[in-house]
């Protein structure tokens, strides 16, 4: 079982996010910075949100954005370079794929059914080390993502932490972190696993 971060791992939804962000400040008269949203990809939704609204508001705007998700953010984004080759490589190497994420669980599944992109198992609203627990569950070995929290989370979970630099965090970031690999995009992703499968079987 190999375990995908979404964001910035496997889709980019940057488009998405920002357009939704910008209906959001639309429709609640509040500035935010989209540029910057998107910049920094990877938390869960509540620690951008308080970022730009009063702490009683967060849990209520947070609640209006996902709501307001599937109409603006799922058709703008698309996926990564890669990201089906590496889904694909998985499964002709007889493994099994899941995503693990922070994005909120429908949305996610939203996604990635209109991208094509088919995973086993999907599991949302899971951030850093919790994201352990889903991929403990599911027994994965090898966990792929953008961000310092996903490294952290593949070490919790015991899982070979591999990170790509195509989200906010740097090759120097994600190897600070402790990932075992780092590769530019998820288009190194097939062949470095099948070099991995040859090297414990």
């Amino acid at each position: 079982m190999v375990g995908f971060d979404l964001d910035m791992t496997l889709i980019d939804s940057r488009p998405g996010i920002r357009a939704a962000f910008l209906v959001l400040a639309a429709e609640t008269g509040a500035t935010i910075d989209t540029d910057l949203v998107v910049s920094r990809l990877g938390p869960p939704l509540e620690q951008e949100i308080a970022h730009w609204f009063p702490a009683d508001q967060v849990a209520a705007t947070a609640a209006r954005y996902r709501e307001i998700y599937p109409s603006y953010a799922i058709t703008p984004t698309l996926a990564m370079p890669g990201a089906r080759e590496s889904v694909e490589a998985i499964r002709a190497l007889g493994g099994r794929t899941m995503v693990v994420t922070a994005k909120y669980e429908p949305n996610a599944k939203l996604h990635l059914a209109h991208l094509g992109i088919e995973p086993d198992v999907v599991a949302g609203d899971l951030w850093a080390e919790q994201k352990a627990v889903a991929l403990k569950e599911h027994g994965a070995t090898v966990y792929v993502g953008d961000h310092v929290g996903d490294v952290r989370g593949a070490q919790a979970a015991n899982a070979v932490s591999v990170g790509v630099t195509t989200g906010p965090c740097d090759a120097d970031e994600l190897r600070g972190a402790g990932a075992d690999v780092v590769l530019a995009s998820l288009t190194e992703l097939p062949a470095w696993l099948e070099a991995y499968a040859k090297s414990r079987f």
